[in-house]
């Protein structure tokens, strides 16, 4: 009766093993023949943006790549990101957001979805420098400057942003946090219009992509006062890091990612994220993506999860403790 058992528990094991592997390759051969059938990025802002652009450039490449349709659909707000995250685990619909998307449960009431759980990191596309932009006319001609007439008038003072949820938005409040300077945040529903409230003198500061505060510094519509990224972009030699120019422990890293709904099986991701890099590498692609003020920056899924999951802890504690959010 014991050998009997232990037989028994013998082709037990061996069948679940068989069954592991069974999955395993029938996993592995659906990435070798993915896709089969046209891909869709999902992008949750709208036409024109930084993050459309971004798509639409990956999903030409990736089309060609994978000799398949790659299409873009523009499904601005929360509708868009819900949308993709009861989509079917299967790589066929993908969506391409900036960082913004790590804050979206701090400050939305009632969202459908968790940034994190509900979604697989694929790879971040680039990373995106934004440089702090002031009316031409306005007095402050340097960081320090500028917080220093914050101090001299709390709450006087505005910045403005793209959206809530926007990378210019959380750019601006960690240096509002990081300065200790009471400014005002005026939302705008776009870049367009909160870089046109800078040049109206409407808006006192903005943070933009380096190709527009580039062009309107050299056309006297703005000054470009200092710059986000970790050392000076070659675009703008003149104008010093934020860590340079007044707050040496500011950091703010802004992404822009490819992001697969939960359960989406590792060897899609891997792919994915494989060829997006490959993509990325492209001399064209990099050419355009220097026109959006991107510098690429690819990552593998994992290493892409962990930097949402400390993003959505990090950007939620700086939110709560400066009053925004909805719980």
């Amino acid at each position: 009766m014991k050998q009997f058992r232990k037989c028994w528990f013998a082709v037990g094991a061996v069948a679940l093993a068989c069954s592991g592997v069974l999955l395993q390759t029938s996993t592995e051969v659906a990435a070798q023949a993915f896709p089969n059938k046209t891909v869709t990025i999902v992008v949750p802002f709208g036409a024109g943006s930084i993050t459309d652009g971004l798509a639409r450039v990956i999903a030409d490449k990736l089309g060609t790549t994978w000799k398949q349709s790659v299409v873009v659909e523009n499904r601005p707000g929360l509708p868009g990101t819900t949308g993709v995250a009861k989509s079917a685990p299967d790589g066929y619909t993908l969506m391409l957001t900036s960082n913004g998307h790590t804050i979206a449960g701090v400050i939305n009431k009632g969202i459908q979805f968790d940034p994190v759980k509900d979604f697989a990191g694929v790879t971040i596309i680039a990373s995106v420098p934004l440089v702090a932009i002031v009316p031409a006319d306005s007095p402050a001609k340097t960081l320090k400057e500028f917080i220093a007439l914050a101090k001299a008038s709390p709450g006087k003072l505005n910045f403005s942003s793209a959206g809530i949820a926007s990378t210019s938005f959380l750019s601006a409040e960690i240096f509002r946090q990081n300065a200790k300077i009471d400014i005002v945040h005026v939302p705008y529903k776009g870049a367009p219009d909160a870089v046109t409230a800078v040049v109206r003198g409407d808006a006192h500061i903005y943070f933009a992509p380096v190709p527009n505060a580039q062009s309107l510094d050299a056309a006297g519509k703005v000054r470009a006062i200092a710059i986000n990224s970790s050392k000076r972009n070659p675009q703008l030699p003149n104008v010093p890091t934020i860590a340079e120019a007044a707050i040496p422990d500011y950091k703010y890293e802004s992404w822009f990612g490819v992001l697969a709904p939960a359960g989406t099986p590792p060897a899609i991701l891997t792919k994915v994220s494989q060829d997006i890099a490959q993509v990325l590498k492209m001399p064209d692609v990099v050419e355009k993506l220097t026109t959006y003020g991107s510098i690429p920056a690819p990552n593998s899924p994992a290493q892409f999860d962990a930097i949402i999951k400390s993003d959505t802890e990090r950007y939620g504690k700086i939110l709560r403790d400066a009053g925004v959010g909805t719980n």
